[in-house]
């Protein structure tokens, strides 16, 4: 009944949707010349044969999904990608990024009409959505257009959890029953999903390890470590706002004990560099961007890197890290990417979005949690100031990563035979391990 309802109501709220596209121009987080996507008009042509469409929500999920992009078109080579977002930062990084027969576009917003021209446009052969970015309207139009689709890396946080057992058990159940089958990323997941109707749903390793490592440019590395010199650095990174002030705070605290300290923020949204920049002025700060080309000087207190793609560079090149989204309630973001290049990684309170790689990680020392910006500014005095300490978790979250970079094996497993069904292989539905159907 709730999805009925909720197909109503949103078929009736087309002002609003349109009014919230144009505030979200406004504001920078939508593409202008791309914004007719966001409404079920597609920008390009369908390609020819067969179509897998992946759905993931931001950055993160577009780039923990190219290694199986690359995996299903290495399957078939007459097989397309399509994979939609819904940011404007993983649309720039997925331009650089994406293959050969492999395209972006949008996810429209969830309005019939929009999710109807959407799919009557591409007429995908199979639907592979990431993780927990889930759209009613459109999970609920591929299940009557008999769209095989299937669930992987799935996640639900106990918050979600809590919030559709008690608002939309329902509903969830209808939106999950789209799926042939879910892939959750561990078992406190499969069960959770389980509790919401679902019989198939398996577990599989975390897609993200699989990611290769994001791009450096040697010559961009090599200049920024020339310009850093050897003053004690360390770097914040995916901030959110109100974290570059909590780092502010501590660059401020830090350099009573380390005078030459730098301090670089690599914000989530690098559209946010004027603003950030404006709050480093009003607390006495000198500040680089360097999406202005602003050299680091002895002066340089920030290093401001609001430029796109490029924290590969930073990784490379600073190895003590602290995860945004972790000292504010966002959940935190993927520390598998420092850890592909052996950085010491710190994460504060709320990494609930990486439960599962925050408790892989803890289980081999490979990064050290604190509770909050008092302990993050101590740890922080003591490893600038003895950086050997850090040796220990660098060497662990590199060989942690190493040993899991083979994630997409597993995965692949039950993706191979749900997508090509004529092979002569047990499918997903048929297996046993990790399934407690």
């Amino acid at each position: 009944m709730l999805s009925s309802l909720y197909n109503c109501s949103t078929r009736l709220l087309r002002p609003v949707f349109d009014r919230m596209l144009q505030k979200r121009l406004t504001r920078g987080k939508e593409d202008k010349a791309r914004l007719s996507e966001r409404r079920g008009k597609p920008g390009l042509p369908r390609p020819s044969g067969k179509l897998v469409w992946i759905h993931g929500a931001s950055v993160g999920e577009s780039l923990s999904a190219l290694p199986l992009i690359e995996r299903i078109l290495g399957a078939d080579p007459y097989c397309h990608v399509l994979l939609t977002t819904g940011t404007v930062t993983s649309a720039r990084l997925m331009e650089q990024r994406l293959p050969a027969r492999a395209i972006h576009q949008y996810i429209p917003l969830d309005h019939p009409d929009w999710v109807e021209s959407f799919l009557r446009h591409w007429q995908p052969d199979a639907v592979i959505w990431l993780e927990s970015d889930f759209w009613p309207n459109m999970l609920r139009e591929i299940r009557s257009l008999k769209i095989p689709a299937v669930l992987i890396n799935a996640r639900m946080s106990e918050r979600s959890f809590s919030r559709w057992r008690w608002l939309g058990a329902g509903m969830l159940r209808d939106i999950l029953s789209s799926f042939d089958f879910c892939l959750a990323q561990n078992e406190f997941e499969q069960k959770r999903l389980q509790a919401f109707g679902h019989k198939q749903v398996y577990i599989s390793d975390n897609l993200k390890y699989a990611a290769n490592p994001l791009p450096v440019n040697k010559e961009t590395a090599q200049a920024l470590k020339d310009g850093i010199g050897d003053r004690p650095v360390w770097q914040y990174i995916s901030t959110h706002p109100g974290e570059e002030e909590i780092a502010f705070t501590l660059h401020q605290k830090l350099k009573a004990d380390i005078p030459d300290l730098l301090t670089v923020i690599v914000p989530r949204h690098p559209n946010r560099g004027e603003e950030i920049a404006g709050l480093a002025l009003t607390q006495g700060l000198n500040l680089s961007r360097r999406s202005q080309d602003m050299p680091i000087t002895p002066e340089s207190d920030i290093y401001l890197a609001d430029t796109m793609g490029e924290l590969g560079v930073f990784s490379a090149t600073v190895p003590l890290v602290v995860m945004g989204g972790s000292f504010v309630p966002h959940g935190g973001h993927n520390p598998v990417e420092p850890a592909q290049f052996g950085c010491m990684i710190i994460y504060g309170p709320y990494m609930f979005n990486f439960k599962t790689i925050c408790a892989d990680f803890e289980a081999v020392n490979a990064a050290l949690p604190v509770e909050d910006e008092q302990a993050l500014a101590d740890t922080l005095t003591k490893l600038l100031q003895n950086p050997a300490q850090m040796e220990p978790y660098r060497a662990a979250a590199l060989k942690l990563t190493q040993d899991k970079s083979g994630a997409i094996e597993t995965l692949w497993s039950y993706l191979y035979p749900w997508l090509e069904p004529d092979q002569s292989v047990d499918t997903g539905a048929d297996r046993k391990a990790g399934s407690t159907s």
